[in-house]
């Protein structure tokens, strides 16, 4: 039951349900504005249930159930994700299909962190088509912009030619959210650090953590391995960890792009 709805959908109505907010018997209009997400079928389920004279505590604790039973599931679901030679003894997804499908798949948001992007018009193609057709998609790309250890111009000057190289990489619009770590252009080598973090989070619902960069070779050639976990519990904490840095402006939007 409740086929194609997401956790997080479930408890929003479950809670919506204790609250009051989503009063008895539930109609697909009053669902819709609790959780907007909510799939047709899965509305359909939820009002023939309540016409059916169950106490609105009782429908939302077996929807917390259902919500409860799906993220148990979730969390036992990972999957190894190779690039390279195959084993015969080992099952494994190839990344950059695991990739492509993951950025068809998102609905409301895409996070990616890499350190290097090479041929950027190819490895980002199926998410820059997946924007285009979902033009309410939230993408935040988080990207090392790096000083080579003699170069000592101006932050601005480095971070504009960053900007026109990634603009060649990224070609399409609309372009994502880029931002990137201050420290990575520091003159002082004891304080210059290196963005490395190589993870892509899906709708806080899936993440995939990798040694893979954005490149060709990291995706076809390269020996890369991954983790892809259907966990929106740890998809969740990974996608925070961002945000906060955000939130303390420990990284920085790239200006002019």
């Amino acid at each position: 039951m409740f086929q194609g709805a997401s956790s997080a959908t479930l408890r929003a109505i479950g809670s919506a349900l204790r609250s009051g907010q989503l009063s008895m018997p539930v109609s697909k209009i009053g669902l819709s504005r609790v959780a907007p997400g909510c799939p047709a079928n899965v509305a359909e389920e939820i009002v023939g249930l309540s016409t059916e004279g169950i106490q609105p505590q009782h429908l939302a604790l077996f929807i917390d159930q259902c919500a409860m039973s799906g993220e148990t599931a979730l969390a036992s679901a990972a999957e190894l994700v190779w690039t390279g030679p195959e084993s015969p003894v080992a099952a494994s997804r190839d990344t950059a299909v695991v990739l492509e499908q993951l950025f068809a798949s998102a609905t409301r948001s895409v996070l990616v962190s890499t350190f290097v992007v090479h041929q950027g018009h190819r490895v980002f193609k199926a998410l820059s088509d997946r924007m285009a057709a979902v033009p309410s998609l939230q993408v935040q790309l988080f990207l090392h912009v790096g000083r080579d250890q003699r170069d000592t111009r101006y932050d601005s000057e480095i971070l504009r030619e960053f900007v026109e190289d990634f603009g060649r990489q990224w070609p399409w619009s609309p372009r994502p959210r880029v931002f990137y770590d201050p420290r990575s252009l520091a003159l002082d080598d004891a304080v210059r650090a290196t963005w490395h973090a190589k993870c892509v989070v899906i709708d806080d619902e899936v993440a995939f953590v990798t040694s893979a960069n954005f490149t060709e070779w990291a995706q076809s050639r390269n020996v890369e391995a991954g983790v892809l976990l259907r966990n929106p519990h740890f998809a969740g904490q990974l996608r925070q960890q961002f945000e906060s840095l955000v939130q303390s402006k420990a990284v920085l939007e790239l200006p002019g792009f």
